[in-house]
């Protein structure tokens, strides 16, 4: 069958869910992973085909497409900082605002004594951000934590797959009275966290592909008490943040006010709240002198 043709039943079949645009960047992803056939390579060869057995995984990813299942699940893998990494349903997708995070740490730490420099990521999933940060600061010591283990086996394999030493903890953020988990009582220059901060208010503005499969935890947190992660990670950040040193979250944008006060409260200085690449509220630097 010709490749065109499978891609003409893509457009039929998902268009109305999703637009022709998308449609075109998902079935072009596919190629690429199936059959290491770029966009490029279709228009000049419109004729391409491909065998009944290697339609078969065109056509079972159309199926998980039309239940909107995310792309990145169906391929296992996303890209992230110009780096790939695997995910699956224990971990969150990466998006480019996080991308933005981790430009927002590197932008300081670059300018930092990078030798001895000390990185703490909580609710790390994936691993994306302190992988990310490992490889533009290789001299650095990165540690992360997250409460699923599940989680933590991705994150390990993906450290494993750019070849980086990342010091991984299973823990409860919110049940840490103390950073004190590790073998070590250790200080950290930068302490950074995407925590889980869509009130279940804000349900019905999301898509079923992430409603369905990514994972609760690491998204929602109730109506009454939307900083909850915030409140602890700041507490905690205060107690093992060197002096200068800077704590980092993205943030829901709708919440940007309050979160500098949470801050300001706690004696934080230097808050600067960023936008990101779509214009909302999404990351918050802070420090502590």
């Amino acid at each position: 069958m010709r490749v065109k043709d499978i891609q003409d039943i893509f457009h039929k079949e998902l268009d109305e869910i999703y637009g022709k645009n998308e449609v075109d960047s998902f079935f072009f992803m596919l190629t690429e992973a199936y059959f290491d056939l770029e966009r490029f390579a279709l228009v000049l060869n419109p004729e391409f085909t491909i065998t009944k057995e290697q339609e078969t995984p065109m056509f079972s990813a159309l199926s998980e497409l039309k239940l909107e299942k995310p792309i990145q699940h169906i391929l296992g893998k996303a890209h992230f900082f110009g780096l790939e990494f695997m995910v699956n349903e224990h971990t969150l997708i990466p998006r480019p605002e996080t991308e933005e995070l981790v430009a927002f740490i590197l932008e300081k730490a670059k300018n930092t004594n990078t030798k001895n420099l000390c990185i703490l990521d909580i609710g790390t999933g994936s691993g994306c951000i302190p992988i990310a940060l490992k490889k533009e600061l290789p001299t650095a010591r990165i540690f992360a934590i997250d409460i699923s283990a599940e989680a933590l086996q991705v994150a390990q394999k993906n450290a494993d797959t750019h070849n980086v030493s990342i010091e991984f903890m299973q823990a409860d953020v919110l049940a840490l009275d103390t950073l004190e988990v590790f073998d070590e009582e250790i200080s950290f220059e930068f302490i950074v966290s995407n925590p889980p901060y869509v009130r279940n208010l804000e349900k019905a503005e999301m898509r079923k592909n992430v409603l369905e499969y990514e994972p609760d935890s690491a998204l929602f947190v109730e109506d009454n008490n939307p900083l909850v992660f915030y409140d602890k990670i700041a507490n905690l950040a205060m107690k093992h943040l060197k002096p200068n040193g800077s704590l980092y979250f993205e943030i829901n944008q709708y919440l940007g006010k309050e979160m500098i006060d949470l801050l300001a409260e706690k004696q934080f200085q230097n808050i600067e709240l960023r936008k990101d690449i779509f214009g909302v509220d999404r990351m918050l630097k802070a420090d502590v002198f």
